[in-house]
This record gives C-alpha cells, sequence and structure tokens, in this order.
C-alpha cells in the first residue's frame, strides 16, 4: 500500500523526501580494481569480468557488422515502424538544439568569436539484464550524431549465450552504428574510457547503468568526459482534482516498474485524488505481473503527499527538483511558469512519462536526485565543445596594451605584461 503522508501543517524543508542512494552501500572498492584491472590487462580482463559476471566465455567481443545489419532486417515489422517514427522524432526535436558559431565585432576592426566542433568518439552504454532497451540506443545515440559525433561505440551486457538482444541491434543498426560489443558493467566503462586491444578509448560516456556502471563512470570523469551521475528513476505528479485517478495510479506504477528502487511520489491538495489514487494503485498491484518489483518500489519509496495547497505543493515539487514532473491541473502553464527544477515536464492528464520514454523526441537522459536544480537533459550540448577564437588588430592592440599590461603586473605575471608591451613597441 502506497503511504499518505499530511504534510499541510508542515513547512516544506521539514518534509522527509526519499534518499535512495544516500542509503546504498558503496562499491567503489570493487569498481576500482576493476577499473584497473581493464586499464593494465585490455582484452584479457574484459573476457575474465564477462566470465565472472556474465557467465560466458568469448572469443570475439566486437559484434560482427553483418550480424548488426541482420538484426534489422529480421525484426519484426510492426516494432521497425514505431522505432522509425520514434526515431524521426527524436530527431526532429534535437535538430532544433543545434548550435550556431557567432561573432561579436569590436572597434579597429578586431572580431571575438564562438565556435562549436563536435567530440571524436561517444561511448554509449546500453544496459542489459532485466530487460532490452533499443529506446536508450536512440535517445543517447540520436543527440551525438546531430551534433556530428564521427564514431559512436556502443557496450552492451551479453545474454548467457553470448548475445546481444536482437532489439538493441536493430536499434543500433536503423542509426547506423558500427561497433557494437558485448561487453557491460564497470569492466565496459574501463574499456571505454581506457581503451583495449579491440575498444578503443571514447571522448565521452553516456547512457544509463545500475551502480556499478554510475560508479564506474564517476570513477573515470576527467579521463573522459561523462553525461551525469544518474541514480534510480523517479516520477513526481502534481495534481489536483481534474487529474483522472486511474491514470495518475498507471504513471506511478510505470515509474515503480524500473526497478526496487524507483521513487514514484504524487503532490496533491485534493485529499479525495489522494485516497482514489492509493486505491487505484492498490488494484493495479494486484493484478500486474511485475508485481515484485512494483511493491518494493512503492513499498520503499512510494509516497503521496498530501499539501495544503497548490503553491505548497509547487515549493515541494521545487525542492524535491524531480527527474520527471507530471503537471495536472486546472492551470497546468500558471503552475508550469512557477517549476524551477525539473528534467522533463509533462502537461495534462494525457502526457504520461511513457510517451516521453519512447516517442515524443525530447531526450528520456534526465537529472536525478535533486540534480534538476543545476543539471539538464542529455543534448545535443553534450556532445559539443566550445572555442573561443579571438584576433585583435595591431591598432587595438596598441591602444589598449599599457592599460592591460598594468593589470597583469597587479597579479604578479611580468611576463604577460612583457608580451603586451612588446606589441606596442612593435619588435619582432
Amino acid at each position: 500500500m502506497i503511504t499518505i503522508k499530511d504534510v499541510r501543517k508542515s513547512s516544506v524543508e521539514a518534509v522527509r523526501l526519499p534518499a535512495v542512494s544516500k542509503d546504498a552501500p558503496s562499491v567503489e572498492g570493487p569498481v576500482r580494481r576493476i577499473l584497473e584491472k581493464v586499464r593494465k590487462e585490455g582484452d584479457a580482463a574484459l573476457r575474465f569480468y564477462s566470465k565472472k559476471f556474465d557467465g560466458v566465455s568469448l572469443t570475439a567481443l566486437a559484434v560482427p557488422a553483418a550480424e548488426i545489419a541482420a538484426a534489422q532486417r529480421n525484426a519484426d515489422p510492426a516494432f521497425l515502424r514505431v522505432l522509425k517514427r520514434s526515431a524521426a522524432n527524436i530527431t526532429r526535436f534535437h535538430r532544433a538544439q543545434q548550435r550556431r558559431p557567432f561573432t561579436v565585432s569590436a572597434p579597429h576592426g578586431s572580431q571575438l568569436q564562438q565556435i562549436y566542433r563536435s567530440v571524436e568518439r561517444a561511448g554509449v552504454y546500453v544496459p542489459g539484464g532485466k530487460a532490452a532497451y533499443p529506446s536508450t540506443v536512440l535517445m543517447n545515440v540520436i543527440p551525438a550524431l546531430v551534433a556530428g559525433v564521427s564514431e559512436v561505440h556502443l557496450v552492451s551486457p551479453p545474454d548467457a549465450h553470448g548475445n546481444i538482444h536482437p532489439d538493441v541491434l536493430t536499434a543500433a543498426s536503423l542509426l547506423g552504428v558500427k561497433h557494437v560489443y558485448r561487453i557491460g558493467g564497470a569492466q565496459a566503462i574501463a574499456a571505454l574510457a581506457f581503451g583495449t586491444e579491440t575498444v578503443p578509448a571514447v571522448d565521452k560516456i553516456v547512457g544509463p547503468g545500475n551502480i556499478f556502471v554510475a560508479t564506474a563512470k564517476r570513477l573515470v570523469y576527467g579521463t573522459v568526459g561523462i553525461d551525469s551521475f544518474a541514480g534510480p528513476s523517479e516520477v513526481l505528479i502534481l495534481a489536483d482534482d481534474t487529474a483522472e485517478p486511474s491514470f495518475v495510479a498507471a504513471d506511478l506504477l510505470a515509474q515503480a516498474e524500473h526497478d526496487e528502487r524507483a521513487v514514484p511520489i504524487l503532490v496533491t491538495p485534493s485529499r479525495t485524488l489522494a485516497h482514489s489514487v492509493r486505491a487505484e494503485v492498490q488494484r493495479m498491484l494486484e493484478r500486474s505481473d511485475r508485481r515484485r518489483i512494483l511493491e518494493a518500489s512503492i513499498k520503499g519509496q512510494g509516497r503521496i503527499y498530501l499539501v495544503a495547497s497548490m503553491k505548497q505543493g509547487i515549493a515541494l515539487t521545487n525542492r524535491f527538483a524531480p527527474e520527471h514532473l507530471e503537471i495536472i491541473t486546472k492551470r497546468d502553464r500558471e503552475v508550469l511558469a512557477q517549476i524551477r527544477h525539473a528534467g522533463s515536464i509533462f502537461l495534462g492528464n494525457h502526457s504520461p512519462v511513457a510517451i516521453g520514454d519512447y516517442f515524443a523526441g525530447p531526450n528520456h537522459v534526465l537529472p536525478t536526485e535533486g540534480t534538476a536544480r543545476f543539471s539538464s537533459p542529455l543534448s545535443v550540448d553534450d556532445f559539443i565543445k566550445r572555442s573561443s577564437v579571438i584576433r585583435y588588430t595591431a591598432a587595438q592592440m596598441r591602444e589598449v596594451a599599457d592599460a592591460v599590461a598594468s593589470f597583469a603586473e597587479r597579479e604578479g605575471l611580468s611576463a604577460h605584461a612583457a608580451s603586451l608591451r612588446i606589441r606596442k613597441q612593435g619588435r619582432a
């Protein structure tokens, strides 16, 4: 049974929110050992860990090009059609994110520019295990391709037979990904970060994973770029009496089925809605084929917060800074204008998180555990680097050289000052 917490008389700061990762055991020690072994031993370490963790002896780590192409040819036609429609929507949205260089002209003909260049190689981690995630392929690969990344290297854990799920290969084939490897876990992150005989080192690693994968990404950051430190998935539904209880309950359970640590939350000023949703959640739970995972998430982190007003509900939402936020209220645009922190926002009774997970177009790789306060969904920008370009004319340099040299001298950097004054003097 999902818990109803009456916080109408509480301050927002006093409300205790679920904090899953804070209670998670540390795996940093084992992950460091995996990273170091892969760094030193390369492919041999990858095969060792594939046997140890996945129970499979691999001869070839890379998936042959013919196998990738065959996956699309052999795919279920209905699945392939929806995959193509989803890919088109995601591509269209991310193309709108593309940056344009700009130039600022200064006196005497000097120019200041900002230019953009993509990273050369991107590594994409696609989880396996409990399910196959072709949607992860679309959401992580498409922004890289739109950004202009020349090489995408995709890793995913193999099954007991040493194979990558055909749906993952179908999505990779559809997008033209040529480099796919049968490796998962922290060892896959190590391979992408350091490089092995088979897997080249990349410039940036993106994609979700379990606590071992997330910890490995954190530890290799600096050697390579990463997208974020992702925690368990979460949804907060901010709703009033205009919300359909069965829709709200279904969306809470849809989030809960990600895994036992997922965080499903409803915030509402309506006592009627709170109790109706709780009853619907229980009814749906009893007939679900994923009841064990759902119950663990609902019991562990599921909450219905009964607030005094929509104003308090908005304040609580901003404090939580949810990964996914559904706003189902009479004046949803007015509420939206007051939201400061959220990863992806869904408006109205007919915009569930699931449509964003697969089809709508915005990215489903989102900041979790309050990091939406300072970070954003995965985008084309994650695969782009900015460079500044400065060109001063001789006339402008002569005009400012003494003033800027004095600035440098105040910081004790006399060689900086000299490099400016020598240009005023005109000596080579």
